[in-house]
């Protein structure tokens, strides 16, 4: 504020260099690095007693979870070897945290890396001193890393999935430090690599040596992934086609009249939950064979002749411009399990909305609604003493601009049937949210 100006490059932002500075201090500027934001707003995740606000770059912010002040600034480049992490870590049980992020690889290549963030020990020492990389996926295109929202976790496989929405790093260094671009001028689309399934097993940190392909699509969330008897079963909120989809949430458009915002998002990639199925050994005999035999999949997955292996997903989702997105689960219990419901924040040409439930395997869904009401993403709360996987409630920030002295307030709903349980209302704006998790008192 006190600059009146941009100052950090943000997502689709670019910060209005200094006046004083002239091209050739930008220059040299490029040379020290890139300035990255510190723009927190994205996701919280705990790291051994700590809790830490993130967003994608390699700073996250440690904060008081009780006051929600901030303690300190972590830079994760050094403690370990990534230039930026997901806002979509996974939380073991015992506390582990695993990640991923895009590095410089062998050969000066990209590469994506796992890391893992153990939890806290005996001795007391912060669990970050001890992060390590566990594995390391390469890249399809040396110098064009894929843009990477979050990855599959299960007790022995970690899945990632290289899409064609790609980074141009070149642009990405030269462009933005040199001629003035945001993140969103970096990006562009590989029209002809479709997508391109990765698995290493977790433990032993060994990549598999399986080419799985499917068609091109946007991913931003995994909904879960886990194992059953040689098969991966990976279910993810796809939107179809290699173009970002991005490039349709400008706020030009969505500020723009109803009709102008259902034009623009009929023209973007269309939103399917999908469920895909990964075998996890081949046999060259079987060429040219569905190789999935789960009976309760219509997923296949083709053994080709150049040994990849094509992917053909069963969708469980779809409705015309309608997104099952922000998906959550019973995370504690079934994360990386075989599993029955998700939730997720219902998208309506881009819109939040709607709540939705869902059930992975007949399809069924449930939602709660209500007339200029805009939900935040459902997080799930199981209840302590719960016999089923959706005994508990979900928690939602709700906003109703204009609605009179109480524009926004926390919703409860009861978990089985979507059914209204309360609701405290503030009488002050909220902004929208992305993602959070419930912390018991």
């Amino acid at each position: 504020m006190t600059e009146k100006r941009i100052v950090i490059t943000e997502f689709g932002t670019y910060a209005y260099p200094d006046p004083c500075k002239n091209i050739f201090s930008r220059f040299f500027s490029y040379f020290k690095g890139v300035e990255v934001t510190d723009n927190a707003l994205v996701n919280v995740y705990p790291v051994g007693e700590d809790y830490y606000a993130c967003t994608e770059t390699n700073f996250i912010t440690r904060i008081n979870p009780d006051t929600l002040e901030t303690i300190k600034q972590v830079d994760l480049c050094k403690y370990v070897s990534v230039n930026g992490a997901t806002a979509h870590p996974h939380i073991e049980n015992d506390g582990t945290v695993y990640n991923i992020g895009n590095c410089f690889g062998k050969n000066f290549a990209l590469a994506y890396n796992i890391i893992r963030i153990p939890p806290l020990q005996a001795d007391k020492e912060d669990p970050m001193n001890k992060s390590e990389v566990v594995v390391q996926f390469p890249c399809s295109d040396r110098f064009k890393p894929s843009y990477v929202h979050s990855f599959g976790l299960t007790p022995n496989y970690i899945v990632f999935v290289e899409t064609p929405v790609k980074i141009n790093l070149l642009k990405f260094l030269s462009s933005w430090s040199l001629w003035g671009a945001n993140y969103m001028d970096c990006f562009e689309s590989n029209e002809t690599m479709g997508v391109w399934l990765h698995v290493a097993e977790k433990k032993k940190g060994r990549l598999l040596n399986l080419k799985y392909r499917t068609s091109a699509f946007n991913l931003f969330h995994h909904i879960n992934t886990y194992e059953d008897n040689g098969f991966l079963i990976v279910d993810l909120c796809t939107w179809k086609g290699f173009e970002f989809v991005y490039n349709y949430l400008y706020l030009a458009n969505l500020r723009a009249n109803w009709d102008e915002v259902k034009r623009q998002a009929e023209k973007a990639p269309q939103p399917e939950a999908r469920r895909y199925v990964l075998p996890l050994s081949i046999d060259k005999a079987d060429t040219g064979k569905n190789l999935v035999t789960l009976p309760y999949t219509t997923a296949t997955a083709t053994l080709r002749s150049d040994e990849t292996i094509w992917l053909e997903p069963e969708v469980i989702f779809s409705g015309p411009r309608h997104a099952f997105e922000f998906p959550q689960i019973n995370y504690r219990k079934y994360g990386g399990k075989p599993y029955t419901y998700t939730y997720g924040l219902g998208l309506n040409h881009f819109v939040p909305d709607r709540l939705c439930k869902l059930n992975v395997k007949t399809k069924e869904t449930w939602v709660w609604q209500e007339p200029d009401a805009y939900p935040s993403e459902p997080i799930f709360v199981s209840h302590p003493d719960a016999l089923e996987e959706d005994d508990g409630v979900v928690l939602s920030i709700v906003i109703s601009p204009g609605a009179g002295p109480k524009p926004a307030f926390l919703l409860i709903l009861n978990a089985k049937d979507m059914s209204e349980v309360a609701r405290a209302e503030v009488e002050v704006n909220i902004p929208v949210t992305f993602h959070g998790l419930f912390k018991r008192a």
